[in-house]
């Protein structure tokens, strides 16, 4: 990957940026996209995803992936794929770095959970809930609620997977119909993130980055956890070949050696196919600014045809093999429980939550039900077991998650 000798013509620009919210004074010393990455590290919501379930409870074991080294996996990918672009570095890192922050205990167990039990109340989303996290629940400058990051970083936190409306959201694509999550209905009213349409190059850019991460490093835990071993993955699409071609270089390689080197040579080859197919789509659609990359009718940052095939086909061996596995359904089950059954506790009985995140008595149904919501959303899985815990003791019920 030879990276671009400039700036390309459509990446997003900081000086040219839409601003914030609220309006502050620039820096003296960061960009307005740096800004918006340091921000978001010292957030404390950030600090909370290294005890969040990526696929493993936190329970398991230390050395597999959290939510937060997650996050910093897709950052990494994120900033060397823009880099070797031209596109703003900054920017792809911030909303690679954001993109998981709305997420609540116990991983998608845990999201679909909280969704079940808001259906009365217009569900949980987790990218709405980043939103939320960082326009709302981060509570710490003295002006404003929230990081008050610029248009671009929340523009790309809410479109990086593509459209919310139009011909080319995922609903209207894959036939599906249903209200967009609340939190930015409400949000886009009074600040507009243009949701008919695509983000911007770096945060397409961390769409990709965050399927890259997560394929790869799932198949490196999934092999440490014991779930599938090495010989199961040679006849898998991409990394069977990869496999190959590292055991006929390095034949006496142990089994963690030789998935690190498939792995580093995986994401190697599937950022240097992002990257070429990028090149050769802005070859072809011409576009000479960002706004021009958000007005087209497909997304610019692509895998080539084959690669899209390979990646799918891998993603199906981690479905079958490794997310459905018992040991990790068993755990996301419990999870799940935990979520729900605080849930219910916490909106009958809201004596039970912290002053602090107690609603007040007049506050309407759905608000109270969102506070409960952001409230779990927030947790990390230790802190929602222990509160668990905490809130049946009385009656003398103990979650085990193991």
């Amino acid at each position: 990957m030879t990276p671009e000798a400039g700036p390309a013509p459509y990446a997003s620009r900081p000086e040219h940026s839409r601003g914030r919210l609220h309006a502050e004074p620039p820096s003296t010393s960061r960009t307005e996209f740096q800004r918006d990455r340091d921000r978001i590290i010292h957030a404390t919501a950030f600090r909370r995803l290294q005890h969040k379930t990526q696929v493993f409870v936190y329970n398991v074991g230390d050395h597999y992936r959290t939510r937060l080294t997650h996050s910093l996996e897709v950052a990494q990918i994120a900033r060397s794929a823009a880099r070797a672009l031209g596109f703003d570095e900054d920017l792809a890192e911030a909303v690679a770095l954001a993109h998981d922050l709305g997420h609540p205990p116990f991983g998608h167990a845990g999201e679909d959970a909280l969704n079940k039990a808001m259906k009365d109340w217009g569900g949980f989303d987790h990218n709405a809930q980043a939103l939320r996290i960082v326009t709302k629940l981060e509570r710490k400058y003295a002006t404003f609620d929230g990081l008050n990051l610029s248009w671009e970083a929340l523009e790309g936190m809410v479109k990086h997977n593509g459209p919310l409306t139009g011909p080319e959201s995922r609903q209207a694509l894959q036939g599906t119909s249903g209200p967009l999550p609340a939190a930015i209905v409400a949000y886009a009213q009074t600040h507009d993130l243009e949701l008919g349409t695509f983000a911007g190059p770096e945060a397409q850019i961390a769409a990709l980055a965050d399927d890259t991460a997560y394929i790869n490093h799932d198949l490196d835990d999934g092999v440490r956890a014991g779930l599938f071993d090495v010989t199961k993955l040679r006849d898998v699409a991409l990394v069977g070949p990869i496999l190959a071609e590292v055991t006929r270089q390095y034949p006496n390689l142990v089994a963690g050696r030789l998935m690190h080197e498939a792995v580093r040579r995986l994401i190697d080859r599937m950022v240097g196919d992002m990257v070429a197919e990028t090149r050769r789509q802005a070859a072809e659609a011409k576009p000479q600014s960002a706004a021009e990359v958000r007005a087209l009718d497909h997304p610019l940052v692509a895998f080539s045809a084959p690669m899209a095939a390979e990646v799918k086909s891998l993603r199906a061996f981690l479905y079958d093999n490794m997310y459905r596995h018992d040991r990790v359904s068993s755990d996301a089950a419990a999870g799940a429980k935990v979520v729900g059954e605080l849930f219910r506790r916490y909106v009958a009985e809201s004596a039970t939550m912290p002053p602090e995140w107690r609603p007040r008595a007049d506050m309407p149904a759905t608000e109270r039900a969102r506070l409960v919501a952001d409230f779990i959303a927030g947790m990390t899985d230790r802190f929602a077991v222990l509160e668990h815990q905490r809130v049946y003791n009385s009656s003398g019920r103990r979650l085990e998650t193991q």
